[in-house]
């Protein structure tokens, strides 16, 4: 069989050059605007910086495209011919710029006509975008990240030009302070979604057009979903800092790179890791996950933005902080040692690190691997690697002196595209859209990734538009059934759900399977469709009470959030019933998140949990929450108390540390009935770690009860005047919880009602103001003239005042001196604009003048 994709390299010729030249001039439309460079300087020439590569013995890297034939490669794509879709950014400015948008973007389509190694034909496909990050092919179209929208070019007969002006699917993602990093990364994920990625210097609101604004999804540095035929949109996961690169392994487990705080994560539904700054979006998280590495490519203990850059130090443990594009091995032909390794490009170490993906419990953990390439060229600026059709791999060159920030100007005209290839390269059809579908079904047990997951999307493609998928799905079943390796099984599965045949039943027995990874899956799409989720399944209780994997349980955990809040509790109470994810680097916090709702809406039923847990970590996070509503919710915490009191020191300790850490900023708390039987428990353990929190509990549950103590007091019409107003002084000094509910009740009390109002009017609540006009007209004198003196000098009440003297509500004659000068004395303007406003006082008549009444002696 001729092989289509085979790539040798040879040097470039001019004749080369110059037809590329002439492409150039009619590709693009006649009024491109002309790059503007405004970084001085030059790159190394393309040939040069090629032989600048040093790859491992057994690998050739080509030059596939340089300048002129591409600029500025921002994100790149193959389609099923095995062409390569590249994004090319002009917009990017410097700092103080921004994006620049007098320039345009657009995407190119480079192909290997003569299979040299190097691409002889270039298409612009769209040059009408600006802001453009992404681009991924598909579903009759072309998919585009040009902030602030996710766009479709549809291309229905595959001509390479747009049948008409894109649609747009999604908007509302940041398209300003964010700068690099903006929305980015598009790629088809094994379960047939589209994914993306999005960096932490802005928050973008993301819906479809015209989607008011509370009904909006609020996101930055996050990997999110959407859906190419239900049209959804998902946050998958929140965190770290600039997510810059994203693949999946054998397994279906997604992997992706980022800088500064750590460079490589497991992507985990649900999960909330670490960031570099800033409040996670989500409330009451408190905890968040760390990265998925034993190690840093630099020296952490260090600034990052002097540490993490190339030094030596920094070149030593592979190269500085910032990482770009992600993938994982699986083309087939390069050396074994390298297969499955995920490889990741170091920005500033000029270099391709390798990473090894090893197991740890629920998860995995990424060991240092030898630098697998380094690049000599100064100018190299490595964005993005992507599987090539014949097993090799691209890697995109952004190709200048700056650093991301680009602080020193952007030089447009440069970007360089290499190939990186080993062994014999692989063979396969010229055009996968020609094949039927049992030719599709026959390339998901390819040893080639790359055919596997373009004919899995062709397939999905085809169900989509109304296709008869039956011979593919008898053909699919069969691989299911009669193959023994895992992973031809999972693809299988991953085709079946793409093309709508893998239905509940069917996913249902695959629960059953003896490999945890396919029942891992079969709770992903059990759980995809949240409408569907009403109750928790009898099989994914049993699941969570027996399943020895770690991972399925953490599958699990990660379908809580996907569950409504009520049926949570059910899924709940198994998982935490394993002590032996305790030390679990996720599992612990991931069952938190799908807790979360629990402490508004069924706090009772979190503090059951909390008391029961086996592990620690969960249970400081609810005991944490569950002290924070403390004053709402007292009996709540009892029963954690309560409920904690047979179980272990370590969940014991943990519950301490959750009150205290939910009530640091608190003066004052009830004390729970339970308290003191808890703590004798604790005492027995000797731990100096509880010294300080249980002092600090014991200081604030005391003044606690010292308070509810004058609570009682101010509300016994049986104590003396004096002691119940000195206790409503005391209540009002603590600021106490539920200090306006009391004051409302002591005002139909003919002995408080006046200090209680005093109390509600300096709150200046504007839903105590009627309340207290209605008071000042019953209290006596002088009591009466106090409390408008008082509602006179808050601007809430202040103004309701005017607005009632303007409506002929309240008398004119309470503009008494003293009055004016409380209003005038605010210096508010909404009160000076309504005084104002008021009409002059009437002039009194003179045939109507009262004598004036001399007051007694």
């Amino acid at each position: 069989m001729v092989n289509p994709f085979a790539c040798t390299f040879r040097s470039a010729r001019a004749a080369s050059l110059a037809l590329f030249c002439a492409m150039l001039a009619v590709a693009q439309a006649d009024d491109f605007p002309a790059p503007l460079n405004t970084q001085k300087g030059e790159p190394m020439p393309a040939a040069e910086a090629l032989a600048s590569i040093k790859a491992p013995p057994g690998f050739k890297v080509a030059l596939f495209a340089s300048e002129p034939e591409v600029q500025q490669p921002i994100g790149m794509a193959t389609d099923a011919r095995g062409r390569l879709w590249v994004a090319e950014n002009y917009t990017y400015g410097e700092a103080k710029v921004g994006f620049d948008l007098r320039q345009r973007d657009r995407v190119i389509i480079l192909e290997d006509t003569d299979h040299d190694g190097r691409a002889e034909k270039r298409t612009v496909f769209t040059d009408q975008v600006q802001r453009l990050s992404s681009v991924e092919v598909g579903f009759g179209g072309v998919w585009v990240l040009a902030a602030p929208q996710l766009l479709f070019f549809p291309d229905k007969n595959g001509d390479d030009i747009p049948d008409g002006k894109p649609v747009v699917l999604l908007d509302g993602f940041d398209s300003g302070p964010v700068r690099h990093n903006l929305v980015n990364g598009l790629r088809w994920g094994p379960d047939g979604w589209l994914y993306g990625r999005h960096g932490i210097q802005a928050t973008s609101r993301v819906g479809k057009p015209g989607t008011p604004a509370d009904k909006r999804v609020a996101m930055n540095c996050a990997i999110w979903r959407f859906h190419p035929t239900r049209k959804i949109f998902e946050v998958v996961a929140t965190g770290t800092t600039n997510p810059w690169g994203l693949d999946w392994d054998r397994h279906g487990e997604a992997f992706f790179t980022n800088t500064v705080i750590g460079h490589l994560w497991h992507l985990i539904p649900g999960a909330h890791y670490q960031r570099m700054y800033g409040e996670e979006l989500a409330p009451h998280t408190y905890e968040l996950i760390g990265q998925h590495a034993d190690h840093y490519h630099w020296d952490a203990s260090g600034k990052w933005n002097k540490a993490g850059r190339l030094s030596e130090a920094a070149d030593a443990l592979g190269g500085g902080h910032s990482h770009e594009g992600c993938l994982i091995y699986q083309g087939g032909t390069w050396p074994e040692e390298y297969r499955n390794q995920l490889f990741t490009i170091n920005f500033y170490g000029r270099r391709i690190n390798m990473e090894n993906l090893e197991r740890a419990g629920s998860g995995y953990v990424a060991k240092h691997g030898a630098d697998f390439l380094s690049v000599g060229d100064p100018w190299f600026r490595g964005v993005d690697l992507l599987a090539a059709p014949d097993g090799g791999v691209f890697m995109s060159d952004w190709s200048d002196t700056g650093e991301c920030h680009e602080n020193e100007g952007v030089h447009r005209t440069s970007g360089r595209i290499y190939k990186i290839s080993a062994g014999v390269p692989a063979t396969g059809p010229a055009d996968l859209g020609k094949l039927s579908n049992l030719e599709l079904v026959q390339l998901q047990v390819a040893p080639n990734e790359w055919l596997v997951r373009q004919s899995r999307r062709l397939l999905q493609e085809r169900a989509a538009m109304g296709g008869n998928m039956q011979d593919a799905r008898k053909a699919l079943l069969a691989v299911w059934e009669k193959e023994s390796d895992v992973r031809y099984q999972l693809r299988a599965l991953w085709a079946l759900r793409a093309i709508g045949a893998a239905s509940d039943a069917f996913l249902r027995k695959a629960l059953a399977h003896p490999d945890e990874h396919l029942r891992i899956w079969a709770i992903r799409f059990l759980t995809e469709d949240t409408r569907a989720l009403k109750t928790v399944p009898a099989d994914f209780l049993r699941l969570a009470e027996k399943d020895p994997s770690p991972a399925v349980r953490l599958a699990l955990a990660s379908a809580l959030q996907r569950f409504p809040a009520e049926a949570r509790a059910d899924l709940a109470r198994p998982l935490l019933q394993h002590a032996a994810d305790a030390s679990d680097h996720n599992l612990p916090l991931l069952l938190w998140y799908g807790l979360i709702p629990l402490g508004d809406s069924a706090p009772g039923l979190l503090a059951t949990l909390g008391g029961r847990t086996k592990i620690p970590l969960t249970a400081r996070c609810i005991a944490r929450r569950l002290a924070e509503r403390i004053e709402d919710e007292p009996l709540a915490v009892d029963v954690l108390l309560g409920g904690a009191l047979a179980n272990t020191p370590e969940v014991q300790s943990a519950i301490l540390l959750g009150l205290a850490d939910g009530l640091k900023k608190t003066a004052s708390a009830p004390m729970p009935v339970t308290w003191e039987q808890f703590t004798g428990k604790l005492a027995d353990l000797a731990d100096p770690k509880l010294t300080e929190p249980l002092a600090a509990l014991e200081k604030l549950f005391l003044a606690g009860r010292r308070l509810a103590d004058a609570r009682r007091t101010v509300l016994d019409p049986r104590m003396l005047p004096d002691e119940r107003r000195d206790a409503l002084q005391q209540l009002m000094e603590a600021k106490v919880p539920r200090l306006r509910e009391t004051c409302t009740e002591l005002l139909v009390d003919p002995v408080m009602r006046f200090p209680a109002a005093l109390v509600l009017t300096s709150r200046d609540d504007p839903a105590d103001t009627a309340t207290l006009f209605a008071q000042a007209k019953v209290l006596p004198e002088p009591q009466r003239a106090l409390l408008y003196s008082a509602l006179a000098s808050r601007p809430t009440h202040g103004l309701a005042l005017l607005e009632g003297i303007a409506a002929r509500k309240l008398p004119r004659a309470l503009l008494t001196p003293e009055i004016l000068e409380k209003l005038r004395g605010q210096g508010n303007e909404a009160i000076g604009k309504k005084f104002d406003a008021l009409p002059p006082p009437p002039a009194p008549s003179e045939g109507k003048r009262k004598p004036r009444r001399e007051p007694a002696a």
